[in-house]
């Protein structure tokens, strides 16, 4: 029951769409303006830096809590590993907007940071350094993503967490296959400042 419960509550945590709250403050509806995705990389676009970096802090720490609760609990050992799915599954799936969010990376890292620490902050540093380079959120996100696993090796990960972060590896080169496409061809967006 208590399981059941800490998972909802990680899907339910991970569904609040932040960056479409933010959009709507500055009169933007983000479903309908840049790419169409509620999250925080379509806000940075649209409404400029600085709500972009608010609307991915919250989508990091929406991913960061409901973990950091089940984890200061006595809950089975793969307990916030599922915790970290359900959160993240939460924003890819919003129920709010027809099953529909965002590409889930910012909560990912959020979930991540608490459930495998020093792998997502190699990711977090290989992705800050692409966004650097190329001025491509979707460049940095997809070649992170790609690395968690291999990261999770490195540093010993036991195997529920190592599974996550494979799992999370595949959804983000899943959720990303548009913009991997754009990447190849030339054509993808890169971020400019407002």
């Amino acid at each position: 029951m208590q399981a059941g419960l800490s998972i909802l509550i990680g899907f339910l945590c991970g569904s609040v769409p932040f960056s479409w709250l933010l959009g709507k403050l500055k009169g933007v509806d983000l479903r309908e303006h840049g790419s169409g995705n509620p999250g925080a990389t379509n806000l940075l676009r649209t409404s400029g830096t600085a709500m972009g970096v608010a609307g991915m802090l919250l989508d990091v720490a929406k991913g960061a809590v409901p973990v950091l609760l089940v984890t200061s609990t006595t809950s089975p050992v793969w307990l916030p590993s599922a915790v970290v799915i359900a959160a993240v599954c939460g924003h890819v799936f919003m129920p709010w907007f027809g099953f529909k969010g965002g590409k889930g990376v910012a909560t990912a890292l959020g979930a991540l940071l608490v459930l495998s620490t020093y792998p997502v902050l190699c990711a977090l540093g290989l992705f800050i350094l692409l966004l650097a380079l190329f001025k491509m959120v979707s460049l940095g996100s997809v070649v992170a993503g790609i690395s968690l696993p291999f990261f999770g090796i490195l540093f010993n990960e036991s195997m529920h967490p190592e599974i996550v972060l494979s799992v999370i590896a595949l959804a983000i080169l899943v959720t990303h296959r548009a913009n991997i496409k754009r990447i190849i061809s030339g054509t993808e967006r890169k971020i400019s400042r407002k």
